[in-house]
């Protein structure tokens, strides 16, 4: 018998994720952000299609397979490789400038008692060279940085599986997308400057190391439409930047606003107690709204934080309603 799974990360660049002199490069220049990819993969035909379509900058695709008789596994291997787009650049007309993939790193797959673990980097550079410093004359080099994921994949004798993120580049937006196919996990963090400055040769998996990548489950799909409502549905929101370790709110203040984190990782608390972690796309707050204004937990931020503040009134309060059914973290029999 053959159990075979999956895991596929799609590299892309929301409007969110650039700041300072560069974001006039995007909305005035020749660059542009990405459209969010889709929350379900039908297949390589697809991904292939939105690769095509200019739709992510980078992919990695891991898939496994174990061969199985009498509950142990007596074959094992896997596929898969890097997609890698083009960089759109418009300068009177548009033009493709074309990514350079890196050679796919693959471990020699860990084999246990009862499963097989595999682990594949991929990645390349970007269509779009940047300058950087360097220590020596000139002191600068005009070089592409690299952008990557490494994921692993593990596959048990009967048939499970499961996946993680071992390692990413700090920018763009990495989506994770499980074995079925739906969109299950994102990265946390967006560090372009960080990325701009160091993700060249030994600071790469294709050097010497690779970059922890802090990861979080996605945002529901109510959720995603309320993002698009607070940030460009009517008045602009606030822009709020939190260090690690600094609180948003503490429970039982009043509170009549509602948050969108667009960056970071914030620690639900209730009770001095952590219940859980949320990511980029979250929508928070809406229980001190609905239920007479005070928050019903401690957001604190585990790293550096970009967060969206709007009025109760951008939101409908059915919406909120619905929202607040679906979150319920405070609740510990929920």
């Amino acid at each position: 018998m053959r159990y075979e799974s999956s895991v596929i990360s799609l590299s892309w660049i929301p409007s969110e994720a650039i700041r300072g002199m560069s974001k006039s490069a995007f909305e005035m220049g020749p660059l542009h952000y990405d459209d969010p990819p889709p929350e379900s993969l039908a297949g390589p035909e697809e991904i292939e299609a939105l690769r095509a379509a200019d739709r992510f900058r980078f992919g990695n695709e891991l898939r496994g397979w174990v061969d199985v008789e009498d509950g142990r596994i007596v074959g094992h291997g896997q596929s898969g490789g890097c997609h890698i787009g083009v960089t759109k650049l418009k300068l009177g007309r548009t033009f493709n400038v074309a990514a350079v993939a890196m050679p796919e790193l693959r471990l020699e797959p860990e084999v246990g008692l009862g499963w097989v673990r595999f682990t594949q980097t991929a990645g390349g550079r970007t269509g779009v060279p940047m300058p950087r410093p360097v220590p020596r004359a000139p002191f600068f080099r005009v070089e592409a940085p690299l952008v990557w994921t490494t994921l692993s994949l593990t596959v048990h004798a009967d048939g499970s599986a499961e996946h993680s993120v071992v390692g990413a580049s700090p920018f763009p937006r990495h989506w994770i997308y499980n074995a079925a196919g739906n969109l299950s996990h994102k990265s946390g963090l967006l560090e372009m400057k960080d990325w701009a400055r160091h993700a060249f040769g030994k600071a790469t998996p294709w050097g010497a190391e690779d970059s922890p990548a802090v990861v979080t489950e996605v945002e529901t799909a109510l959720e995603r439409e309320l993002s698009a409502t607070i940030m460009r549905g009517g008045a602009k929101p606030k822009i709020r930047k939190l260090k690690e370790g600094r609180t948003l709110v503490e429970q039982g203040q009043p509170g009549s606003e509602l948050y969108l984190l667009l960056d970071g990782v914030l620690s639900v608390e209730v009770d001095e107690r952590p219940v859980a972690e949320v990511g980029p796309g979250v929508v928070l707050g809406e229980r001190a709204i609905l239920e007479g204004g005070a928050r019903t937990s401690t957001l604190r931020a585990v790293t550096d934080c970009r967060v969206a503040v709007a009025e109760a009134d951008a939101i409908d309060r059915t919406a909120l309603a619905e929202l607040s059914e679906g979150h319920r973290r405070e609740d510990p029999s929920v």
